[in-house]
């Protein structure tokens, strides 16, 4: 190890936190409380600097980050040509050894070349083929575990190359056992979580848990515990030429003994299907969660608010997708809307949903409506403050 290697680990440099549509400013706050200095917030994505220790941080600690990118080139490539030289001019040696696989994911907007797939596959080659005018010996791509993934963006033929420092997206916790496709991601559960406000210690209810990513995602909050400490395999960066294996184990070591054991707040969750509480009860013991985290199977409309003091009611209703499932979202519209008025006085209630027609049904006003995405559907998180006694209207039925 060079003796300088101590000092440089210290030396700033540009990165990238990718997110979801309209998790930016969320994303934001913990990159700051991590000691980020942010220099753009664009759409789904916060450029940042910091040191090697920064980006470890945030793989580990980020809940609402999808990847963290380290960009290292930047060239303007007109046509095939251009970017094929380009690619070529970038010393590869410095990124990726012989003996290790890579994968590129290319992003193309507003440029002269139509397919990303395309751009994707003319990097590869200039890649392999100065390995293999240099050396003789050629990396081979895997797209499914590469060792290095390699992020290319191009913007008006403005291209931008970054090592993926998280390999597999950090929404992927690796607590959930099943493999099939929950309605909320890990990364949007933190998000509607963090956009709340919930400070960690408040009452938390889901009375429509489903697999519980929700109440895992709150009990990861409320405990401090860094949801990167569940992420199966290895980091991107752990295959770094440059990699420090003594910085990255303090980092985590750091982040166990930050983990507080005493349970923080009454974090409950029910659902009328038996089976969806089996699979949340499974994803709460993979997570070592169930100490902190209390499920029943219980209808919406018997859901009631613990004893004691207010706090928070969230949920993610179902958006009834399919035709000729109207009227059955209407009525389960309303009767959540009745729960929350008689059963979670004084509580502030968060609705997430696609489905903006049934929403009306709740029969409350919204005092926020925040617009996010669930995958492709266009969703929002509804607010309702529900007020306790004689505030609350008491409209004739």
């Amino acid at each position: 190890m060079p003796p300088m290697a101590d000092n440089r680990r210290d030396d700033p440099f540009f990165m990238t936190a990718t997110t979801q549509f309209g998790l930016e400013d969320v994303l934001t706050q913990e990159l700051e409380q991590l000691g980020a200095k942010i220099e753009q917030v664009h759409s789904r994505a916060i450029e940042f600097i910091g040191n090697k220790q920064l980006l470890y941080e945030a793989n580990l600690w980020c809940r609402t980050a999808m990847r963290i990118l380290k960009p290292f080139a930047a060239f303007y490539a007109p046509d095939e040509k251009a970017l094929y030289r380009e690619v070529g001019r970038v010393d590869w040696s410095r990124y990726i050894q012989p003996d290790q696989t890579f994968a590129i994911t290319a992003v193309v907007n507003k440029s002269t070349f139509e397919h990303s797939l395309f751009v994707a596959q003319l990097t590869k080659d200039a890649i392999v083929d100065q390995f293999r005018d240099r050396t003789g010996v050629r990396p081979s791509v895997d797209v499914n575990k590469p060792d290095i993934r390699l992020h290319l963006h191009m913007l008006d033929n403005e291209v931008t190359l970054s090592l993926d420092a998280s390999g597999e997206s950090l929404h992927r916790r690796g607590y959930r056992q099943q493999t099939n496709a929950a309605p909320l991601n890990e990364v949007l559960a933190a998000g509607l979580l963090l956009l709340t406000g919930w400070d960690g210690k408040k009452t938390l209810v889901d009375p429509m848990c489903g697999s519980g990513t929700l109440l895992t995602e709150a009990a990861l909050i409320a405990q401090r515990i860094a949801p990167g400490l569940y992420h199966q395999g290895k980091f991107g960066f752990e295959n770094w030429p440059d990699f420090d294996l003594a910085l990255w184990e303090s980092v985590r070591l750091d982040a166990r003994n930050a983990q507080i054991e005493e349970p923080q707040a009454y974090i409950g969750g029910s659902d009328i299907s038996p089976e969806f509480l089996e699979l949340a009860r499974q994803n709460v013991e993979a997570a070592g969660l169930e100490d902190y985290i209390r499920l029943a199977v219980r209808d919406v409309r018997e859901a009631q608010a613990p004893k004691g003091d207010t706090g928070l009611v969230i949920m993610n209703p179902p958006y009834g997708e399919r035709i000729g499932e109207e009227a059955q979202m209407e009525t389960l519209y309303k009767t959540i809307g009745d729960t929350l008025k008689t059963n979670f006085q004084g509580y502030d209630a968060y609705i997430f949903t696609g489905n903006l027609d049934a929403a009306k049904r709740v029969g409350l006003k919204a005092s926020r409506r925040i617009p996010l995405f669930n995958g492709p559907i266009d969703c929002r998180l509804l607010k309702y403050e529900l007020y306790q006694g004689s505030r609350r209207a008491a409209r004739p039925e």
